[in-house]
This record gives structure tokens, C-alpha cells and sequence, in this order.
């Protein structure tokens, strides 16, 4: 009560005025005070109080304070505070806001099992106008028979806010983000990275959270590849089958040089890029193809010639269904040779079919490729230094020759 007065007028209750307004409570409400404390029900009795002796600014004022407008429901300018987000940045969620919706999974883990069960999703929820997750989100997040971890609950809060920012705002709105952290506004728990722009030219980027495009033709097995992500396998059916409608978001976290990031998989129909002026950008491109289908390849390879080829966005080609033989060669360059020709990596294999959890390697490759992007033509890079530094090293041996038999002209003249 003491953190309200200050919040909402300005300065606190003196220590006897306090004791007066507990001791008013306690006489007119049973249980109105526990552990020193107002409860709701003492809490709405004393404004209750307010009104019925006239002291309507008073309760205006706590409500206001608590983001509310005239009409008695949550104001635009409380749920979508001010942020600027420069075109090529992103946005992350900071330590502040970690450690905020860690405390409401807490609050909300009454059972303490270190997941949230349906119930318990709904108790979270029940601040909302209307739940602010869909039910595909299980298939989005590593969950565990409906159940929501810790791990998996940080991951949605994630892409949420890399996705669309200014839900993520208004979710932390109602949540009561401002008054429960004494700020000003809830974009107190949200990060704007640098433009990509700079990423690229310091060679390395800051972001926590970053985005693959994986593209292919229908049937290539991009879903299997995002559920794989998770660690489902084919013969993991559970999750997708909770989705209403397929999930073209997977996230989960990687370590890279033994730092934690946030890596978000996003399918995308190769066709989609094909036909139309669909947004491409991303960290990393994923060009998935069927290796028993070559024409799956020919598709991926337009993709990456209309969309990539002459960015700088790091792209790795995926041959999926490992398991499967080889398809007849289509005439042209076969997927090794293009990706030689075109001095990117060689194409993985990735097959998640059999009883073992598909390999993680991939992941962490795509997830190191996007926050090294100088990297992407390493080769060129490489063979560019050593070239450099020999001529560099001819060039100071020819001026140390210069110098000496200048030195030696000088000395015979004397």
C-alpha cells in the first residue's frame, strides 16, 4: 500500500495515517487486512469509502494510475507505449523483461512441477480480453503432453516479441508490467538491436534472437524439419496433431561459441518467394530441397538467385530425406557444383526419420552462420587475407631493400 500511495499521489502515507486506514478496514471488512497487508477486499471497500464521501478524484486517480481511461477499460497509450524501431532492427525482450514474465510463470506454477498445465495457462490468461496465445503454439515451443515448461513459456514470449512488438507491449500491459517494475512503460522491458546494415559491416552480430527462413517446395519435409527442431522425430505425431492449423514458427535456443540464442524457424513455400514480392529478408536462409527429387533443388536454386545471391545474407542448402536413394540428375549443375560455383557450403544431409531424435548440428550451424555473417564466403575471405599479407610482406621486403642500398650510396659518398 505504502509502494501505491507514492505511485499514485506522489508521496507516501505517514506510518499513523497508515495505521488509521488498516484500522477503518479491519473494523468494516472481515479479512480486509492479512499480514499487515490490505487485501482486494479491503482494497475495494476503502475506495468504495472514497466515493461515498465524495472523493471521486481520488479513486480516478489510482485507476488512471493503473492505465485506465474514461471509459473504465485500459487506454490505447497505456497498452502501446512509444518505441521507435528503425527499419533493419529488431526487437528482443531485455533481462528486465525475462525476469518479469518469469516471475508471473511462477506466480502461476502453483503446483510447482516447473510447468504450466492448461488450468494454470488459463488462471495466466484470465487478465486478458481474450487468450493471447492460439492452441498452435505447442507446436511452436518445446512443450510436453500440454503441458508448458519454463523453457518453452520464454521461448513464445520470445517470438512474440520479435514477431510483433507491439503485442508483446500490450500482453506486458495487462499484465501490469509498468506498476508491478515502477516504470513508466513497458518498453522499459524491450531491447531495439542495431540495424542489420551494421551487423553486416562489423562482421558479427549483437542480437539474441535470430531468424532462418527455411524455403522449399511443398513435400520437402519443411515441417518435419521445424518439429525436428524441437526434437520431435516422425514418429512423434502427439504435438502436431494438438495444431489446428500447422505451425510455421518453431523456436528454440542454441549455444553458439558458448553463448545462448534464440533461433526462429520460419517456413516458407519456395513458390510464395517465386511468385510474388514476398519479404525475404532474414539472418539465414535454410534452401531446403529433396534429394530424391531433383527438381525440388532446381526450385530452391531460383530462390536463391532471385532472393539471396547478391545479398549478404549467409544461406546453407539442406538435402532432406537423407534416408532415401537418390533421384535421377536433372541436367545442369548438380546441387555440390552450384554450391561450389557459387562458393557456399556444401549441401547437408538432414533426414529425421528412425527411432533416435534427429542431430542438432544443423541448427547450431544455421544459428552460427546467422551471427557470423562475414563468414558466408569464407573461402573468398580467407584466400583475400593470405593475399593481402604476401603482399604486404613483398612490399616491406622491397622497401627494406630500398633502404639498405640508399643507406650503403650514403655512406660510400662520405
Amino acid at each position: 500500500m505504502l509502494f501505491r500511495q507514492k505511485s499514485c499521489f506522489g508521496h507516501p502515507l505517514a506510518p499513523q495515517a497508515l495505521e488509521d486506514v488498516k484500522m477503518v478496514v479491519r473494523k468494516n471488512v472481515a479479512g480486509g487486512v492479512r499480514d499487515n497487508r490490505l487485501t482486494l477486499d479491503g482494497f475495494l471497500f476503502l475506495n468504495t469509502l472514497f466515493i461515498q464521501r465524495g472523493r471521486h478524484e481520488t479513486t480516478w486517480t489510482i485507476l488512471r494510475r493503473f492505465g485506465y481511461g474514461d471509459t473504465l477499460e485500459l487506454s490505447s497509450d497505456y497498452l502501446f507505449p512509444p518505441l521507435h524501431v528503425p527499419p533493419g532492427c529488431s526487437t528482443e525482450l531485455n533481462h528486465f523483461g525475462y525476469q518479469f514474465v518469469q516471475r508471473v510463470f511462477e506466480k502461476h506454477d502453483q503446483d510447482r512441477d516447473g510447468t504450466l498445465s492448461p488450468v494454470e495457462l488459463q488462471g495466466l490468461f484470465s487478465v486478458f480480453p481474450a487468450a493471447p496465445w492460439g492452441p498452435q503454439f505447442l507446436c511452436t515451443v518445446r512443450s510436453e503432453a500440454g503441458q508448458l515448461p519454463l523453457h518453452g513459456y520464454l521461448c513464445q514470449w520470445t517470438l512474440v516479441t520479435y514477431l510483433d512488438v507491439q503485442r508483446c507491449l500490450e500482453h506486458l500491459g495487462y499484465l501490469g508490467y509498468p506498476i508491478l517494475c515502477k516504470q513508466d512503460s513497458q518498453a522499459h522491458a524491450i531491447t531495439v538491436t542495431r540495424e542489420k546494415r551494421l551487423d553486416q559491416e562489423k562482421g558479427q552480430t549483437q542480437r539474441n534472437v535470430l531468424l532462418c527462413n527455411v524455403v522449399g517446395a511443398r513435400g520437402v519435409g519443411k515441417s518435419a524439419f521445424l518439429q525436428a527442431f524441437l526434437g520431435r522425430g516422425l514418429r512423434h505425431q502427439d504435438a502436431r496433431e494438438l495444431c489446428e492449423e500447422p505451425a510455421i514458427y518453431a523456436i528454440d535456443t542454441v549455444q553458439v561459441n558458448g553463448q545462448e540464442k534464440y533461433l526462429i524457424l520460419c517456413e516458407v513455400n519456395a513458390d510464395s518467394l517465386l511468385a510474388s514480392t514476398h519479404d525475404a529478408t532474414c539472418d539465414v536462409a535454410c534452401l531446403m530441397f529433396d534429394g530424391s527429387d531433383p527438381q525440388s533443388f532446381a526450385l530452391c536454386a531460383s530462390v536463391y538467385k532471385r532472393h539471396y545471391m547478391d545479398r549478404q545474407t549467409p544461406c546453407l542448402f539442406v538435402s532432406s530425406k537423407a534416408d532415401l536413394p537418390e533421384g535421377v540428375s536433372l541436367p545442369g549443375l548438380s546441387p555440390a557444383e552450384f554450391c561450389r560455383r557459387h562458393r557456399l557450403p556444401a549441401p547437408t544431409l538432414f533426414s529425421c526419420s528412425g527411432p533416435a531424435e534427429p542431430s542438432t548440428a544443423i541448427f547450431t550451424q544455421l544459428a552460427t552462420m546467422a551471427t557470423f555473417p562475414h563468414l558466408v564466403h569464407g573461402e573468398l575471405h580467407t584466400t583475400s587475407f593470405w593475399l593481402r599479407l604476401t603482399l604486404g610482406a613483398v612490399g616491406t621486403a622491397v622497401a627494406a631493400i630500398l633502404s639498405f642500398s640508399l643507406y650503403r650510396v650514403l655512406v660510400k659518398s662520405r
